[in-house]
């Protein structure tokens, strides 16, 4: 899948707004193409644990999910939402979270130190990458 074209983004005051992503499914990864030649490759794994939703980010520090049992999920989907993000459908079924282009961007920028911090998460909680998610009730409707 290929957003050239994500006609009508608008660029906003001190925002660096993608030109173009591709969504890899062989290699499972997005794509994202910034003015100027910058290129990134977010895996999809990545882009599902650091989801922006309140499925994974809870409502407030302290209550974030740890995601686990994501390496082999794919995006079935991406579509714009207004000028400002994408929502990525991902094959788990997890559809809430929006990815503004700042979030992107910070994504892009903080992906190896991030990712560190999640395996330090999962190493420290003793809880393996790839076991399966523990379904827990959080009642927040999700």
């Amino acid at each position: 899948m290929n957003y050239a074209n994500l006609g009508g983004i608008e660029k906003g005051l001190g925002s660096m707004l993608p030109v173009n992503l591709v969504v890899h499914e062989t290699s499972k990864v997005l794509e994202i193409e910034y003015e100027g030649g910058k290129r990134y490759r977010l895996p999809f794994e990545f882009l599902r644990v650091f989801s922006p939703s309140a499925e994974v980010r809870g409502h407030g520090p302290g209550q974030e999910t740890l995601q686990t049992g994501k390496r082999d999920v794919t995006i079935v989907t991406l579509e714009p939402v207004g000028h400002y993000a994408v929502k990525p459908t991902f094959s788990d079924g997890h559809d809430s979270g929006l990815y503004s282009w700042d979030y992107l961007l910070d994504l892009c920028e903080h992906q190896d130190e991030w990712w560190e911090g999640h395996l330090q998460k999962l190493k420290a909680a003793g809880i393996d990458r790839d076991a399966p998610m523990v379904s827990a009730s959080h009642g927040c409707g999700h």
